[in-house]
């Protein structure tokens, strides 16, 4: 709605209509792609040094988001259709957040996990 609103004001050039062969947003996912995965590396590095399963999920969640940046490079490749773009993002959106939670949960301080002992 705002993107036609935008358009109709004179701003075509400025707000391209179309996800699929955009290179400023292929140049943002792939920024993003390259962030994430220095990311990735820099959660690979922590969760060798304490080899944790807390470690091992923020690791995991890290690197969904790396899946990510594939998934939105792959949509704008034309690769992967926009209605399967949608369903796994949001999916890895709600898989991160569940990962991230629990490791958080299930190792806080007066948890019942095993790992919340030995910290």
């Amino acid at each position: 709605m705002i993107v036609s609103h935008i358009s109709q004001a004179g701003f075509p050039a400025v707000v391209p209509l179309s996800v699929q062969g955009s290179p400023v947003l292929l140049a943002v996912i792939a920024c993003a792609g390259i962030g994430t995965g220095a990311l990735f590396l820099v959660s690979l590095v922590a969760y060798r040094r304490r080899r944790t399963r807390q470690y091992r999920l923020i690791s995991a969640a890290v690197g969904v988001l790396v899946l990510r940046s594939l998934v939105g490079a792959g949509t704008v490749l034309g690769a992967v259709p926009m209605p399967v773009h949608h369903f796994v993002e949001h999916s890895f959106d709600f898989l991160i957040a569940a990962m991230i939670l629990y490791a958080v949960y299930a190792h806080a301080p007066g948890s019942l996990g095993e790992d919340a002992t030995s910290d």
